[in-house]
């Protein structure tokens, strides 16, 4: 039976909360695994998801490992604080860890935005193994308007006001100007939402070891033009 063990990890402000599955006596190991989780409400409603797969991973030999990054799940700080380059330090300090854990070179396992850090992350470590890629973001500008336009529809339905109701222009501007702007219940800094948006996955550099998985309503399946 796999077992999964939660401690923190890192010092000070850097401290982090990480949940890692172990594989179980008796089965042989076979290598390491960081999680990079998604931003905002699609962290929290995968994390079934995510818990099952690291399960699954782990009864097949590999330790896994999630973070909470920086302000978000059970580690310290608010959400309003942290930085992009706070949350690529958080997931050097998680890849050393496991790294020193295991003996071995951890892969990426990034879920949508994440990969977009994941992507940010690789150049400052050491090495990794592969990749794996769910539903990856392709562009963190397309992906920061969609998120803004959460903002935009709640606006639309709770002031009957228009002049009231923001717009994702007026969000942007907002952020650009140094001030967090509040999403679905996040108050989102500039700080992690203008590099978001400055982020492009370049496919180009996830030659070798890298399994990319697409979920598909269409029957038969179909990529997206992306």
């Amino acid at each position: 039976m796999t077992a999964a063990e939660a401690l923190f990890i890192g010092r000070g402000a850097g401290r982090r909360f990480v949940v890692c599955w172990h594989p179980p006596a008796g089965v042989a190991r076979r290598g390491a695994v960081l999680f990079v989780p998604p931003f905002a409400e699609e962290m929290n409603k995968s994390r079934r998801m995510v818990a099952l797969t690291a399960a699954a991973l782990a009864a097949r030999g590999f330790t896994v490992l999630r973070i909470d990054l920086g302000g978000c799940g059970d580690s310290a700080g608010r959400l309003d604080q942290m930085t992009w380059h706070g949350w690529l330090d958080d997931l050097e300090t998680a890849w050393r860890w496991l790294h020193g854990a295991t003996g071995a070179v951890p892969w990426l396992w990034s879920l949508r935005a994440g990969a977009l850090l994941a992507h940010a992350a690789a150049p400052r470590l050491a090495a990794i193994a592969g990749q794996v890629l769910w539903q990856p973001v392709l562009s963190g500008k397309q992906y920061l308007t969609q998120f803004l336009r959460m903002r935009v529809a709640a606006d639309a339905f709770a002031l009957p006001d228009p002049s009231q109701r923001a717009s994702t222009g007026s969000l942007m501007a907002a952020l650009a100007a140094g001030e967090a702007v509040d999403v679905g219940g996040y108050r989102t800094p500039p700080a992690i939402a203008l590099p978001l948006a400055a982020s492009e996955l370049d496919t180009t550099l996830h030659a070798g070891n890298a399994y990319w998985l697409e979920v598909a309503v269409a029957d038969p399946a179909t990529l997206a033009p992306g």
